[in-house]
């Protein structure tokens, strides 16, 4: 099959790359334009686009995707299939052009955690398990018809950015098997609504700065899932010596607090731990607002609570 794949980040380039060394076709990639970044505002190029031209694939780079141009462009490389791996929400006149459709990699378990930033929100929220999950574009954001799914376990102590990881490589594998099934006409669709009913669903949202902070009023276990969930990126955060204090990752005391929530307990060295409701979260890397990430003792060495 002749597939064009759309992707941005890090994430989506295991699954590019898998269906390369898988022998796909490859007839396009379409990627994020470039962007300014860091203090010199240097155009940035995307993941997926720096490892699609060292593959030398001819890559298309919107910002419009309804652009007359581009859609032209995109017909004339006569897709069998498109793969979305970490895209942008697509309009139906790209995602119903080519003649079997188009897929979606999404890490999660669907119908669960349909959105925006389902891994974060799965850890948050304390969920044991999670996954990766392919399926059919339609209408409607992550909705489509299911293909396949591989399930993964949580473990308690894991942060975001490492069940990132995990998935990334799961998903390239669960992508190359569903093209070849696409590609043999070997496989069933199961429509989401038939897994609907009887759930409760959880949704995963953009995740905006409010949604990091801590409110140390909760429970030990949910403060916790809010630092793993949040970590490294975008962080969940608190307030200390009037500045902004993020935190990367932490360690639960389940002990009768001996403060009020918010309060803190230090030897000055080598540990810092808040109280919530039933409990101490301790600190272990953590970065102060103006200063570098670092562990807790180096931070303690340098700044006086």
């Amino acid at each position: 099959m002749r597939i064009v794949f759309m992707g941005t980040p890090e994430f989506a380039v295991a699954s590019l790359e898998a269906l390369l060394d898988a022998g796909s076709e490859i007839v396009g990639v379409i990627t994020a334009p470039d962007k300014p970044a860091g203090r010199g505002q240097k155009l940035s190029e995307s993941a997926v686009k720096q490892y699609a031209v060292s593959k030398g694939l001819k890559v298309l780079q919107p910002v419009k995707l309804k652009d007359p141009d581009f859609l032209s462009e995109l017909k004339s490389l006569n897709a069998d299939l498109q793969v979305v791996v970490a895209f942008r929400m697509l309009p139906e006149v790209v995602w119903n052009m080519p003649s079997k459709g188009t897929i979606n990699l999404h890490a999660s378990l669907l119908p669960q955690y349909r959105g925006a930033a389902p891994i974060n929100w799965a850890i948050i929220n304390g969920e044991k398990e999670s996954g990766v999950t392919t399926f059919f574009l339609k209408q409607e954001i992550d909705t489509g018809d299911i293909l396949f799914v591989e399930k993964i376990t949580i473990d308690d102590e894991i942060t975001a950015g490492e069940y990132h990881d995990r998935l990334m490589n799961k998903g390239a594998g669960l992508l190359v098997k569903t093209v070849k099934a696409i590609e043999s006409g070997r496989y069933t669709e199961q429509p989401q609504e038939q897994l609907v009913e009887g759930q409760e669903l959880k949704h995963a949202p953009k995740i905006f700065k409010e949604d990091c902070r801590i409110d140390w009023n909760h429970p030990v276990n949910q403060v916790h899932n809010l630092i793993r969930g949040l970590s490294p990126y975008p962080a969940a955060y608190t307030e200390l010596n009037g500045k902004v204090f993020k935190i990367y990752k932490s360690v639960k005391e389940q002990v009768q607090p001996q403060g009020q929530p918010a309060s803190y307990l230090t030897d000055s060295k080598t540990y810092l731990k808040f109280a919530c409701t039933d409990g101490y979260v301790q600190v272990t890397d953590v970065q102060l607002e103006g200063k570098k990430r670092m562990g807790v003792e180096e931070f303690l060495r340098g700044v006086k609570l």
